[in-house]
């Protein structure tokens, strides 16, 4: 099975990175010979403004242009799809945002129009969230953070369009914390990506 690993953060030897980094190399590890892609958006330049041509591509009335269809693409070749990103203001980062503002666009991730009912078309993909936060754990029980990023992301946008957002992690104190910690979860993540579909194969 195949991975596309999705990291949003300017820097390359971040935190961030290296999770990300973590999360492929334990794909790899992991028995049954699975594949990995990582996709580093700020590295490869991703465009995220929501432009007019984007909303015509919303309206039907235009094809996804070269760099939305490569990344549609991309998803295309996935069986599950990982997110690495800082938590910005509670949320992820605007680059992250506009990938998917872009990329999931209408008539890919899903079939809408006003006259007709909503068709969520990436029931095949699984999703997994790492968000890297600089808080820590009171602080987000205490207002309630971490629950409305969970209906924001996990519900907000992967069940609209019908994909499974099967975890989601949240790395606190990463400004303060043990650093191997969170790579170490970040590589257990990886290796335990597709454990279940190889049990199901297997059986």
């Amino acid at each position: 099975m195949h991975a596309l690993v999705v990291i949003a953060h300017p820097e390359p030897g971040s935190l961030s990175a290296g999770i990300a980094a973590q999360v492929a190399a334990g794909v790899r590890d992991a028995p049954g010979g699975h594949t990995v892609e990582l996709a580093d958006l700020a590295a490869e330049g991703f465009d995220p403004r929501f432009t007019a041509a984007d909303l015509a591509v919303h309206r039907r009335r235009a094809a996804p242009p070269a760099d939305v269809a490569a990344e549609q693409a991309r998803l295309d070749r996935a069986d599950a799809l990982v997110l690495v990103y800082p938590v910005y203001w509670w949320s992820m980062p605007a680059l992250l945002k506009g990938w998917i503002d872009r990329v999931f666009s209408n008539g890919w991730a899903l079939e809408y129009a006003p006259d007709a009912p909503l068709v969520k078309k990436l029931g095949r993909l699984r999703v997994h969230l790492v968000a890297v936060a600089g808080a820590d754990a009171r602080t987000y029980a205490r207002h309630g953070y971490f629950g409305a990023m969970k209906t924001q992301i996990d519900h907000g946008i992967f069940d609209y369009c019908g994909a499974r957002a099967e975890t989601s992690e949240l790395l606190l104190d990463s400004e303060t914390g043990d650093a191997a910690a969170g790579l170490e979860t970040a590589h257990a993540l990886g290796r335990r990506l597709f454990a279940a579909s190889s049990r199901r194969e297997a059986a």
